[in-house]
């Protein structure tokens, strides 16, 4: 190929210059990727997530690697949206980079207030990515993301961002596609696939959980998790052919973009790989244009969704 591959992609009304993000919850809340990364050469920089309010996370131990990648239960700790916007976002845009901001809350007031702080962000903060992962009080503690109706009203409380909204689902359901249906009726410009698989360790020599919340254990992120991810922008595809999606999960190589983009997604996120190689974003963008190169692939959008494809 003589030219260079388009990276270009849409998610929703947001353009990225290449299809290759940060994860929430691996790359910080602001700038910290900035010395091993070009963070304006990224499609986005996807921050942790952000209560309205400052939050301190669970108690530790919070992190354990496993053969296939690694469970957390860090708890969404946090700084809060107000101190994020004054003390976090600047280095990022200092840096060039497209930031999308992710949220939670514990009730649909706590979402509704959180994207309200954010309705007047910098443009830079090109969408406010939803994470439905988190137990909703107000359903005895049902996590938001495993119900439809609370999904639904979690979405449509963040229209005061005033941006476009990507839905963060969870993969530990058997009715995806019908939560992910609720999320787009609800307003989500977008689905994000997937947040992290419900696990646990245990010491053999304490016979005691590893992570520090005990009983509830944690989320289980990286390699082992991608083909969950694969099959849940399969199914979401298959079942909203215009909506838009980001895939994420377990993402290490430039061909786990490709298999998900062909799923797919329009997109990617990069997340549990960046603990071990901060560089890790960056290095999967560039195997991806090569992978491109070498398949004589023009365009990135032309692979979106082509597992779907009649032969």
């Amino acid at each position: 190929m003589s030219s260079k591959p388009e990276l270009a992609v849409m998610v929703g009304s947001v353009h990225l210059p290449n299809p290759v993000m940060t994860a929430s919850g691996t790359a910080g809340h602001g700038a910290e990727l900035g010395a091993y990364v070009d963070l304006a050469g990224l499609g986005a920089v996807v921050v942790k997530s952000l209560h309205a309010e400052p939050y301190a996370g669970n108690r530790p131990p919070r992190l354990h690697q496993t053969a296939g990648g690694m469970l957390n239960s860090v708890g969404l700790q946090g700084p809060g949206v107000e101190a994020w916007l004054e003390d976090d976002l600047p280095p990022l845009l200092a840096h060039g980079a497209r930031v999308v901001a992710s949220i939670w809350g514990f009730t649909v007031e706590d979402y509704a207030k959180a994207a309200a702080m954010l309705a007047d962000a910098p443009a830079e903060v090109v969408a406010v990515e939803v994470n439905l992962s988190c137990p909703n009080v107000e359903e005895r503690r049902r996590v938001f993301a495993h119900s439809p109706t609370a999904t639904g009203d979690a979405i449509a409380a963040t229209v005061v961002a005033g941006r476009p909204r990507w839905a963060k689902l969870s993969p530990n359901v058997t009715n995806l596609t019908e939560i992910a249906g609720a999320a787009l009726d609800a307003g989500a410009e977008a689905l994000t696939l997937v947040n992290t698989v419900m696990g646990m360790a245990i010491d053999p020599e304490t016979r005691r959980p590893t992570l520090g919340r005990g009983a509830n254990g944690g989320g289980l992120s990286g390699p082992a998790i991608h083909p969950v991810a694969v099959r849940a922008v399969y199914d979401c595809r298959a079942a909203f052919p215009a909506a838009p999606i980001v895939g994420v999960g377990g993402v290490t190589r430039g061909e786990d973009v490709v298999e998900l983009v062909l799923a797919g997604a329009h997109a990617v996120q990069v997340g549990t790989a960046t603990f071990a190689e901060p560089r890790a974003s960056a290095r999967v963008l560039a195997e991806l244009r090569r992978w491109m190169a070498v398949h004589d692939v023009a365009r990135l959008t032309d692979l979106i969704g082509a597992a779907h494809d009649p032969r």
